[in-house]
Formats: structure tokens, C-alpha cells, sequence
């Protein structure tokens, strides 16, 4: 057993005294559906409480091979599963257990009461009960999360009596048809029917799709957008759930030409659709139109939706909105009291929930747009990410964050009346089923959610397990990944169940788990190893002096060359490369460009960017090709001196790669590592560079920067010495030191160039220190990519 092996083993063993047996879940007594009969009402039931028996039969029959029977009529000496939307069902011998009074929770919109009635002389009845058809659904949700299953086998506990409504009353996600989505682009009609049921499981009452956005057609995908956009509103109304679509104006509406000719497709999308409960239109991203147009353009597309969905309102979000004109769009709402407008929405970029909140006639609703599919650049930035996993998963990875996606959830809630996520794949998974849970009950517990969700779509018996390994996979991306043991542990914990459950082999959700674990532990031997191999490198570069430059240069290359003449653990990248074709396979999970026909680098090609270097070896290599070429000796030897010092300045001096949080310890996070972030206070955080399309060979450091009200503090300084702080980044810096602003002696301002700025020696008479920057002053005309930003800063005592 090598060390990092024993390591591992170490860190497994904790996870399994943390998770415990495994063991299916314990109950006094069971009530045996496996020749239930499942009664519903006579006659022509409401779309939702039909499907809701179709449902329940047909999932079921999946897990169990048992197909129970569907009736109108009640049967003689049979267990009953009863369905009724209803408090009285004519031809029914049976009472309905009444339900009185009107705060019940049963009784309460989207709400249900699923029990177990039991008498000595009668079978067993199940009572689904729902306050609506939509309610029945819900209830057998609540029977499947409560199913105890396996072949041949379904039961129920006895004591089970469950009666709740949601808190929210939107629930939604949006399952945009586009060629950018990284999955569902190349799914049919049937995959889109059954993920949609999935969510319902879980309590979604709404999907959105994008009808108009993005109009590529790739290879992948089966369908038109217009048959798509079609199909995706009859399964919602079969379900009984509630159809949204986004629909940007990303032109100039002063085009008389393409604005009448978005409203045309708009009229055509309304009459084509079966059901069409919410147009959802974003303001500013896309679209850069001032609120002067949007809000005109607006009234004249609702003319065209009321005629054909009279209960249907559009929805306008705030996003990327200067603050004037979030104050025109507030006072046009207050003045003229919009009928055409159903309420606004809160997605990244936009003013915080509160302030929309408290700022918007109570008439209208409003919701989130949140985006849980992004790990970077995006909404919710995993915090303090270990850019090894920034480099090599990029934005939207495999991505279960049940913890804090849950924080952000209950933190937002309150101000809001739900949520449709912003979603591009089945990547986040987890996240929609818990955003879903939370959206009906924001106290239910994290982890009884992930074992409700593992014994539906896994095993009831492997559910506690691997509801906990689910949970280790977020907390392999809390902290320093290099220092993040547990990866090891995780791995060999979800090697351990997939021995235990060899039949979830071809199920899509278990293969993300051990990709993700797979990938992670992946990540960081190669992390551990090329660091090393730099380090030997470094050494190499100390001896330039007496080996010469040429020399010391073209041996540091051979040994950072290992990394791809002498690989780390091929077996986990082998397994890595199986496991992205397995889901290329079951779901169309496109984790590759070239392989799996991934719409572009960003949208979830990670199996792209395993190799990546987790060192600097590609710069490297390019700046030895520029060193070679200076003509002295001595010019060569001092810039190879730079590079072997740049993170190791010397004694008395100091480095800190800003943006890493295993190089950064002098940088003062405002929330500790591995915690969840508010992410409604808004406090500096890293931002994570996409340069050259993820293949820039810049230096990694530069790809990781802070924003401004970063602070980084050194104490224990020497009063009599002189310090110059040495920034890189690109654009300019606004430095300050306890306050006070710097001026620069060299101020380079190209990507990873210099900038000096001398300390005054009356700012060290406290031997501390505490750097601060503004923001860029000038760059509000410039895109978000060109603008300002410090990727690494030292403090230097000079000689």
C-alpha cells in the first residue's frame, strides 16, 4: 500500500463511522403493496390527479417488476392505494378521512395527506389525498420518497402520516432546448417526459424552456425547436405543471424590422402552445435595450399573449441594469400598474432580493432566477475553489453542493414567492432536487433530502451510504485541495459502494457520483505530483550559475515533462475516459468537444482539460524559449532567478497568490474555508479567468484574482527596514496601505507585468500591515474581461 493509498484508507474509515450501516430505515411495521390495487375516481379525472395513478403504477413497476392494477371501483379484501382530489367519491364504500378546517395543510394549495389507514376487520388503505389534482401528484411523490423497494418487493411503514403544503408557490427549472445545453439537446420526447416527472417527485411546479434563443441545430438534436417547444408544454400539461419560457431580446428593438418579427414568433410559440403559464423576459442579459424600449415592447407582445392565454403574464428581470434604469423600470410599475405584468425576477447581476422586494408593489410576485449549474464566472462561485479544480472542471462539472445551495436557498426565500432555476444540463442534479425540497419545505434536513432522493433513483437499502457519499463530494472542493485528504477517502468510499450495487452500473445519476469522485482524486495526485516535479525544477534553476542557463533550463523541462512521459495513476484516468462515455451513453452527457460533440469548452467539456497542467510548466516552457534568446549569460541567469524565486522571495519577504487558497495565507477571507457563503452580503471574491478558450498557457496564478475590499495583512514586520510591495495582475492597481494610497515607482500594466509601490516607513511602526485596493477607476465602458484586476502580490524587504 503506497502513501497516498494508506491515506485514503484513513479518511474511508472516517466517512463510514460518519455515514453508519446503511441500513434500510426501521419501522414497527409494514404494510405490503405488492397486490395493492390503486383506486381512483370515476369519470373524467383533472390531466394531473390521471397521471398522478399512471405515475405511481409505472415507477413502481420500474424499481420492483410488480404492476399494481388501476380501478374506479372499490375492491373486496385488497390493499388499497386511494387517490382523490376530492372529499366525497360517489361509488366509493369507504369513508374518506375527513379533513376539516381550512388551515390544514391538506387542504392548502398544491397540498396533500398521504396515511395509513389500518382495522382489524379490512385491508390496509393508503390515502393519497390531495388539496388539488396537482396535490394527488405531490402525494405520490411523498409515497415514492417513502417506498421501501427492491425486486419483488414494496412497503410502506404503517406509522407513515404525512400532511403538508409548499411554502413556495413557484418551484420551477429551466430545461432549455438549445444546442448550448450539454445533455438534454440530444434527448427525446420520452427522456424529457421522465426527468420532468423526476422533478415532480420532488415537488417542481414548473418548467421552463428557451424557445427562441441560440438558434444553432447541432448533430445531436432530434427535433426542431418549434416541435420541442411544442412537446415541452404537452408534457407539462400533463403533468399539470406549470409552462414557462425565456425569451431575450437580444437586438436593437429601435429595428422596426426584427422587433415585428419577434412578436410574430412570439404569437406563433403562444398558439402552439397547450398550456403557457408564465413569458419571462430578461432586460439585460441578454440585451443591452433601455427600459424606454423593453417596457413598450412589452405591452404590445402581452396584447398578443392575452389573446390567446388570457391568464398568463409576462415577467421582467433586472439583470446587468444600470441603477437608473432599475429606477425607471420601478417607477413605470408604480405609475401606470401594468395589468400585462405578472412580477419581476431576481437572476445574477441583478440589485439583491430584498431591495426588489421591498421596492415592488405587492401586487405582483416576484421570484429568483438563481443559477445552480455554474461553479465559476457565474452567480454562486464555489468559494475559495482550488484553481486545480477551476482549471480542470471549468464551469459547469458534475457539481452536487447540497449544503450550500441549501443556505442559499433559506437565505433568499423569504423575500421571494419561489424560484425557476437557471439550468443548462443534468449536471446539477442534486442541486434541483434540492432547491425543489427546500422550495416546499426550507426545514427539511440536507441529508434526509439526499436519502430520500438515493433511495429513489438508487437502492433503499444503499441509501443512507450513498446520500453521505453525495455529501463528501462537496466537501472534496472545501479548502486547499493538495491538503483535502478526504478526497482519497472519497474515492474508495464510492469504490466500496459501487461493489455493494453492481446493478446501478447503467444508472446515469450513479455514474456522475463515481466520475466526480474519480475525477477529484484524479485532480489532486496530479496536483501533488507536478507541484513536486516544479519544485524539482526550481532546484535545478539554483545551480544555473554553475551548470550555465541553457543547461539548467532544458533539464528543469525534462523533469517537468514527467508529467506526461511518466503519468500519474493511469487506471483513474482510464476509469475517467469509461465513465464520460457511459454517461455520453445513458443520459448524452457531453463532456468532450471533439468526443461528444460539446457545444463549446465551457458547457461541461471537462474530460477536455484532465491533463491540464496543475503547474506552470506551459508557461515555463514558453518563457525558457524567450530567455534562450537573450544574448548574455548574465541576462539569462538573473530572469531564471526571478522565475525560481517568484513564490519563495527570500527571508523577510512574503508571497501570496491571491486567488489560491493553498498559496494565500495572508489574504483575510470573510468567510472561513469549507462554510457556506451568504452570498447575499456582497463581500470581494475570486474570479476565476477563461482565457484562450481554458487553453491559455499563462501563468496559472494570473487566471485567479480578488476584486477590490480584498484585504491581505502582515504582522511581525521590521520597523527599520524598507518594504516595496510588487503586484501583478493586468490594468492598473489602486493600492492602499492602512488606508492610505500608494503611488507606484513601476507601474507595468500587461497581463502578469510588475507594478512597485515603496511603503512608507511611518506605516510599519506597528510592525503591521494591511493592504487594501479600489476599484478601477474609468473601465465601467469596458466588457468585464478587460478590466482591472491583482492576481498576486509580495511584499519585499529590500536588501
Amino acid at each position: 500500500m503506497n502513501h497516498i493509498q494508506r491515506i485514503g484508507l484513513l479518511a474511508f474509515l472516517g466517512l463510514l463511522i460518519f455515514s453508519g450501516s446503511g441500513a434500510p430505515l426501521v419501522a414497527a411495521e409494514w404494510i405490503d403493496l405488492q397486490d395493492a390495487v390503486v383506486v381512483v375516481r370515476d369519470g373524467d379525472l383533472p390531466r394531473a390527479e390521471q397521471t398522478a395513478a399512471t405515475v405511481l403504477i409505472e415507477e413502481i413497476e420500474k424499481r420492483t417488476g410488480i404492476k399494481l392494477s388501476p380501478t374506479d371501483q372499490w375492491p373486496a379484501d385488497k390493499t388499497v392505494i386511494a387517490l382523490t382530489s376530492q372529499n366525497k367519491v360517489p361509488g366509493w364504500n369507504t369513508a374518506i378521512p375527513m379533513r376539516k378546517g381550512e388551515k390544514l395543510p391538506e387542504t392548502q394549495p398544491e397540498g396533500y395527506r398521504i396515511s395509513v389507514q389500518q382495522n382489524d376487520d379490512a385491508a390496509p388503505i393508503v390515502w393519497i389525498q390531495g388539496a388539488d389534482p396537482r396535490g394527488v401528484l405531490y402525494g405520490v411523490g411523498a409515497l415514492l420518497r417513502n417506498l421501501q423497494w427492491g425486486q419483488e418487493t414494496a412497503k410502506l411503514s404503517a406509522d407513515l402520516n404525512i400532511a403538508t403544503a409548499p411554502v413556495s408557490p413557484i418551484r420551477g427549472h429551466q430545461l432549455g432546448y438549445r444546442a448550448t445545453a450539454n445533455s438534454w439537446d440530444a434527448w427525446t420526447e420520452e427522456q424529457f417526459d421522465q426527468y420532468i416527472r423526476e422533478l415532480a417527485l420532488f415537488g417542481t411546479n414548473a418548467i421552463e424552456n428557451i424557445p427562441f434563443q441560440d438558434g444553432r441545430k447541432n448533430s445531436m438534436m432530434k427535433y426542431s425547436r418549434q416541435d420541442m417547444n411544442r412537446k415541452l408544454s404537452e408534457i407539462c400539461a400533463r403533468y399539470g405543471l406549470d409552462y414557462w419560457v425565456w425569451t431575450p431580446a437580444d437586438f436593437d428593438l429601435n429595428d422596426k424590422k426584427l422587433r415585428s418579427e419577434m412578436l410574430d414568433k412570439h404569437e406563433t410559440l403562444y398558439r402552439d402552445c397547450q398550456r403557457l403559464d408564465g413569458v419571462f423576459f430578461p432586460a439585460g442579459d441578454p440585451g443591452d435595450n433601455p427600459p424606454e424600449l423593453v417596457l413598450p415592447f412589452l405591452e404590445e407582445l402581452s396584447e398578443r399573449l392575452i389573446t390567446i392565454h388570457p391568464e398568463t403574464r409576462i415577467w421582467l428581470s433586472l439583470q446587468r441594469l444600470s441603477r437608473r434604469d432599475v429606477e425607471y423600470i420601478f417607477d413605470y410599475i408604480k405609475t401606470n400598474n401594468p395589468k400585462w405584468l405578472g412580477g419581476l425576477v431576481a437572476g445574477p447581476s441583478s440589485p439583491p432580493a430584498p431591495l426588489i422586494r421591498n421596492s415592488l408593489p405587492p401586487q405582483y410576485q416576484f421570484r429568483l432566477y438563481p443559477d445552480i449549474t455554474h461553479n465559476k464566472l457565474c452567480q454562486y462561485v464555489v468559494p475559495w475553489w482550488d484553481p486545480a479544480y477551476a482549471l480542470t472542471l471549468g464551469r459547469e462539472a458534475i457539481n452536487p453542493r447540497p449544503r450550500e445551495y441549501a443556505e442559499i436557498h433559506n437565505r433568499l426565500a423569504p423575500y421571494t414567492d419561489g424560484f425557476i432555476s437557471y439550468s443548462d444540463g443534468v449536471h446539477d442534479d442534486v442541486n434541483k432536487i434540492v432547491w425543489s425540497t427546500l422550495g416546499w419545505d426550507p426545514n427539511r434536513d440536507v441529508r434526509e433530502i439526499l436519502i430520500e432522493y438515493c433511495r429513489v433513483f438508487f437502492d433503499p437499502s444503499i441509501a443512507p451510504a450513498a446520500a453521505d457519499g453525495i455529501l463528501a463530494l462537496e466537501k472534496n472542493w472545501q479548502g486547499a485541495l493538495a491538503d483535502n485528504g478526504a478526497v482519497e477517502g472519497t474515492l474508495l468510499y464510492w469504490n466500496e459502494l459501487e461493489k455493494q450495487a453492481p446493478h446501478l452500473r447503467g444508472n446515469w445519476r450513479w455514474q456522475m457520483n463515481l466520475l466526480r469522485a474519480n475525477y477529484d482524486a484524479y485532480t489532486r495526485r496530479r496536483l501533488i505530483y507536478e507541484t513536486e516535479l516544479e519544485n524539482q525544477a526550481n532546484e535545478i534553476l539554483a545551480n544555473a550559475p554553475e551548470i550555465g542557463s541553457k543547461a539548467a533550463m532544458k533539464q528543469a523541462l525534462d523533469v517537468l515533462n514527467r508529467a506526461q512521459t511518466d503519468p500519474i495513476s493511469p487506471e483513474l484516468r482510464s476509469r475517467i475516459e469509461e465513465l464520460c462515455q457511459d454517461l455520453f451513453e445513458s443520459i448524452s452527457l457531453q463532456t468532450s468537444v471533439e468526443k461528444y460533440n460539446a457545444s463549446g469548452a465551457e458547457r461541461g467539456a471537462f474530460l477536455d482539460f484532465v491533463d491540464h497542467p496543475l503547474n506552470n510548466r506551459w508557461w515555463l516552457e514558453d518563457r525558457f524559449t524567450e530567455i534562450a534568446k537573450l544574448p548574455g549569460e548574465a541576462e539569462r541567469l538573473k530572469e531564471l532567478e526571478i522565475i525560481r524565486t517568484w513564490e519563495n522571495p527570500g527571508a523577510g519577504s512574503f508571497y501570496d497568490d491571491l486567488g489560491n487558497i493553498a498559496k494565500s495565507p495572508r489574504l483575510i477571507r470573510w468567510n472561513p474555508a469549507g462554510t457556506n457563503p451568504a452570498h447575499v452580503i456582497r463581500s470581494p471574491s475570486t474570479t476565476y479567468w477563461w482565457l484562450d478558450n481554458g487553453k491559455t498557457r499563462a501563468r496559472p496564478s494570473w487566471l485567479t484574482t480578488m476584486e477590490a475590499g480584498t484585504k491581505v495583512v502582515y504582522e511581525g514586520l521590521d520597523p527599520n527596514a524598507n518594504y516595496v510591495i510588487r503586484v501583478a495582475g493586468y490594468g492598473q492597481s489602486l493600492l492602499r496601505a492602512d488606508d492610505q494610497r500608494l503611488p507606484t515607482s513601476l507601474d507595468e500594466r500587461g497581463l502578469g507585468e510588475f507594478k512597485e509601490f515603496p511603503v512608507p516607513k511611518d506605516l510599519l511602526k506597528d510592525r503591521k500591515l494591511t493592504i487594501t485596493w479600489d476599484a478601477p477607476t474609468g473601465e465601467e465602458h469596458l466588457n468585464w474581461r478587460q478590466q482591472s484586476r491583482n492576481a498576486e502580490i509580495w511584499l519585499l524587504k529590500q536588501p
